[in-house]
């Protein structure tokens, strides 16, 4: 796909209405009347969302630094990366720090980008904004929210990744983001 397939005018709906269906803390729900090419209208339910940022912390030696938490509509521990949730208006590279720092007790110097997904498109309008974080700093240990409770896993790139081939770590951003990460140093490593 290319970036201009996204601004193909033929493929385009054209929204006719919308009524909230839900307005709450984290997302708010809309159903949307639209008007599709064929001239015909069909409904839309968007789930608006702020968007978020995850961050892949890489130490020196090629460990990742990562959370372990329970995820209550699955109903079960996941493995992740350090990420949260965007407030309106937010730096999304901020927000990466910020969590970084929360949820592992860490920081680094700079961050690079792994670029952005969309983690439901059919219907969510979240953006997941992943970056890299190279060259940890432990820093004082970590600062939740008052509702959230994690423990730290430190692992080898190499495994996280091969956790993810095996289906061990089913969060998408996450995985997304560790397989980008050993690219990204296959290639470093392929340059020198």
């Amino acid at each position: 796909m290319t970036a201009e397939s996204n601004l193909t005018p033929h493929l385009r709906e054209e929204m006719l209405s919308s009524e909230e269906i839900y307005n709450g803390r984290i997302l708010h729900v809309t159903r949307d009347t639209v008007r599709m090419e064929n001239g015909g209208e069909a409904f839309r339910e968007v789930v608006h969302h702020p968007g978020g940022a995850c961050v892949v912390p890489l130490t020196a030696d090629k460990q990742v630094i990562m959370v372990r938490q329970f995820r209550y509509p699955y109903l079960e521990t996941t493995l992740e990366i350090p990420a949260g949730k965007l407030e309106y208006g937010e730096d999304p590279m901020g927000c990466a720090e910020r969590e970084l720092s929360e949820e592992a007790g860490a920081s680094a110097d700079a961050l690079e980008s792994l670029g952005q997904l969309y983690p439901t498109p059919a219907y969510d309008t979240e953006i997941i904004h992943m970056y890299l974080a190279r060259n940890i700093r432990q820093g004082a240990g970590q600062h939740l929210d008052p509702d959230e409770f994690l423990d730290v896993v430190q692992l080898p790139l190499a495994e996280a990744v091969a956790m993810v081939m095996r289906g061990e770590i089913r969060d998408a951003k996450t995985q997304i983001a560790l397989l980008k990460t050993a690219m990204l140093l296959q290639q470093d490593d392929a340059v020198r």
